[in-house]
């Protein structure tokens, strides 16, 4: 091969390496059909696992990234043979234990199955899933908490304390709440529970609005 035609082809393909995953760019269309084919099992990949995430949003290129993260071949056996998942099954919920996006449809078709829980982006395995696959500590640790289970936890604190400031507060309740919420949605989760409780007169301010010190109603 000449020096021209080996610089042509280090040109087509640009490998980015970054801490989780290599990232491929490549001139030219996708192969055959669209990424979402492959992931609801319209058709069969020569490369099983893991499904890389494609970028087809310039016309002239194919973007794809391989994650770090591979299938174990026992967890897909072990889904397949306790809730008998068809192939595209198995590869959405794969991705949702990555934390990796999936199609819609997928989503809706894996929730009516009661397989995942949780709102988009953040969907985690149902309980379902995670005793067939031994991940129960998993499951709890996503699990939301009704709000009396919350409640309980700083009114039990605040008997025992006298009050707690909100850091106070933060550092008792965010260990507790579901790992499928996001920062901001904790943080909107416990402010709605001091609203809460405020309101019904189990809680009262006895600082400022910039600093407030939580206590019980006597």
């Amino acid at each position: 091969m000449d020096s021209a035609a080996l610089t042509t082809l280090l040109h087509a393909l640009v490998v980015t390496e970054q801490p989780a995953r290599l990232v491929f760019e490549n001139e030219g269309g996708f192969y055959e059909g669209q990424p979402l084919d492959y992931l609801e099992g319209h058709k069969i990949p020569r490369r099983y696992f893991p499904m890389p995430d494609y970028d087809l949003s310039d016309a002239g290129a194919v973007k794809l990234a391989i994650h770090g993260g591979v299938v174990d071949p026992a967890y897909s056996r072990l889904l397949i043979q306790k809730t008998d998942l068809p192939l595209a099954d198995v590869l959405a919920l794969d991705r949702v234990q990555k934390k990796l996006p999936i199609p819609d449809e997928a989503a809706a078709r894996l929730r009516r199955a009661g397989l995942i829980e949780g709102r988009k982006p953040e969907y985690h395995v149902s309980a379902q899933v995670a005793a067939a696959t031994d991940q129960k500590a998993d499951y709890i640790r996503t699990r939301a908490q009704d709000d009396e289970f919350y409640a309980k936890l700083l009114t039990d604190y605040l008997q025992r304390y006298g009050g707690a400031t909100r850091s106070e507060i933060n550092r008792l309740l965010l260990p507790k709440l579901s790992e499928a919420l996001s920062a901001e949605q904790k943080d909107n989760k416990i402010a709605n529970l001091l609203t809460q409780l405020r309101r019904t007169n189990r809680i009262h301010n006895s600082g400022t609005r910039a600093r407030p010190v939580w206590r019980l109603v006597p």
